[in-house]
């Protein structure tokens, strides 16, 4: 490769968007659909990126049952790209741990999910077993068709993150107002609802033990995976109740008790999860009454991360 060409090829990597998407390639075969699920940046955006690479032989496209679907090789035999690869391969394994690299893992999982759920096992013609794409078969699309049965709330999204589980609520709420203590991912966050066109969401920045909302301007407030990251649990929990009206709900999405104590210097968790029972005593500690709570997944060797949900109904004041 003469010094022009590994010029160009360098600065073609030297940009984090396509260095997560080279990374889920090397891992999984992909459309650009998937792709922008998994890195939520626009459609548009991860089009060019995926022409860049596989212009520079880093990418190619794959038909199946008449889809196209992305992937990379690596081939360290290649004399012209195998250093290359050598060296993005040991990156790879390297930032697996990293907090950005850990949450496209977590949404390429639901992706991936979602593929076997939208498919289903036929007897082929010589007898063996074949998967099968079943059109409309879609979780996703089930929850999101069940929002539609809901009044046009207005939630509280509390430490929102990125902004993948606010932009899913604004689909079915009148308002949402979310907030999370990080300008830069608040920023993310705006520029994915930007790409998605949501007008109907107020980004907020703001700690979730001292929010920046009004007392009873809420319907719901959601908390989901933010306890762990709050200094205080239950001091978040009372702030999450008063923002929300009498009668008003709280819900808590919440990891199970773990043992990865990676977690606390790799992603700035203080607590490694709450049993149901703690998470239920904080709750009515923080003043919520008629409490369900209730396990809403499996933990497994792919993903020791079980997730604890629990409702609590705001007590009125007298």
């Amino acid at each position: 490769m003469d010094v022009r060409g590994a010029s160009l090829l360098f600065r073609l990597l030297g940009d984090e968007a396509r260095l997560r998407l080279l990374r889920l390639l090397t891992r999984e075969r992909l459309n650009v659909k998937e792709l922008t699920s998994v890195l939520g940046i626009a459609q548009s955006g991860v089009s060019r990126h995926v022409g860049l690479l596989r212009e520079a032989g880093l990418v190619t496209e794959e038909r199946v049952g008449g889809f196209t679907f992305l992937r990379a090789k690596p081939d360290e035999s290649d004399p012209r790209l195998g250093p290359v690869w050598m060296l993005l391969l040991t990156h790879f394994e390297d930032a697996r741990r990293d907090g950005i690299v850990r949450g496209d893992e977590t949404r390429l999982r639901r992706i991936l999910r979602q593929r076997k759920e939208n498919t289903e096992s036929h007897h082929g013609i010589d007898g063996d077993r074949v998967r099968q794409l079943v059109p409309g078969r879609s979780w996703e699309a089930w929850s999101r068709g069940l929002g539609l049965l809901l009044p046009s709330l207005t939630v509280a999204d509390l430490g929102c993150g990125d902004g993948h589980l606010t932009l899913e609520v604004a689909r079915w709420a009148g308002r949402v107002i979310a907030v999370d203590q990080s300008r830069p991912v608040l920023d993310k966050a705006l520029a994915l609802a930007a790409s998605q066109q949501v007008a109907n969401v107020e980004w907020r920045l703001g700690d979730i033990e001292k929010l920046p909302i009004d007392d009873g301007v809420a319907d719901v407030a959601l908390l989901s995976q933010a306890l762990h990251h709050a200094r205080d649990p239950c001091k978040a929990l009372e702030e999450a109740v008063r923002v929300v009206s009498d009668n008003g709900r709280v819900l808590v999405l919440e990891l199970e008790p773990h043992e990865a104590a990676w977690t606390r210097d790799q992603l700035g968790d203080r607590w490694l999860g709450f049993s149901s029972q703690k998470l239920a005593e904080l709750m009515v500690e923080a003043g919520l009454r008629d409490l369900l709570v209730r396990s809403v997944t499996d933990s497994h060797e792919d993903n020791p991360f079980a997730v604890v949900a629990a409702v609590g109904t705001k007590r009125e004041r007298v």
